[in-house]
């Protein structure tokens, strides 16, 4: 089991263009099977983009001239990355990690619901519905968005957190393919938070992260 010190960490300052993200992880995840680079954490921004999950329906594009839409080949289905919202690519081997998707996505989605506890916002999963969601009844949002992809066993794709994203950019999809619940973000509940804070705080618990997965790779 590879310690959290020999997992590269990558922070993006500049937005990064989609097709080269996927060139990095389809190249990373080769390597990683290989044996030939390390596992990887990539953290960054995307210009203003729609990606299409494996289960995209296209009646949910309201507004397919709003951004350029871009097949990912990850689980899920429609959602958007752009400025303020921060994307984390996770590139880790599973073989030595317990060989678990579902264990894999439970402990991502605590990874950001434990990120987000830290600037004092009580995020939650939410039964039959993906992604992170804060508040209650008809105010309840979506905040954080998954779509992870596996192969040979090594996990690609991950997560977007909203930080201060222009909000009215998810105007031209249905996110996820839920229509009756908006999309919220940290700054939109009045947390100024810039990324660099967000980034540090990711990094802070990603610890019990790992130690989810290393968990169940010894149940295994």
């Amino acid at each position: 089991m590879s310690s959290i010190d020999e997992i590269e960490w990558r922070v993006s300052d500049a937005p990064v263009p989609y097709e080269e993200a996927l060139r990095f992880m389809d190249e990373r995840v080769a390597a990683i099977r290989e044996g030939t680079a390390p596992e990887c954490i990539w953290l960054l921004e995307h210009p203003p983009l729609f990606t299409a999950g494996t289960s995209a329906d296209a009646s949910e594009i309201t507004n397919p001239q709003h951004f350029p839409v871009y097949e990912a080949g990850r689980g899920g289905r429609y959602t958007y990355h752009g400025p303020g919202q921060r994307v984390g690519y996770v590139m880790l081997d599973l073989e030595k990690r317990g060989r678990d998707i579902r264990c894999f996505v439970h402990a991502l989605e605590g990874w950001m619901i434990d990120t987000l506890a830290q600037f004092g916002v009580a995020a939650h999963r939410a039964p039959g519905r993906i992604g992170i969601w804060v508040g209650e009844g008809a105010g309840e949002a979506k905040i954080g968005a998954l779509g992870v992809r596996v192969k040979r066993w090594v996990t690609l794709h991950g997560f977007a957190l909203n930080v201060a994203p222009d909000l009215s950019h998810f105007g031209g999809i249905v996110p996820c393919g839920i229509a009756e619940f908006g999309v919220t973000s940290l700054a939109q509940m009045g947390k100024q938070i810039d990324l660099p804070r967000v980034d540090c705080a990711l990094k802070r618990s990603f610890l019990p992260f790992l130690k989810a997965l290393e968990c169940k790779c010894k149940e295994s």
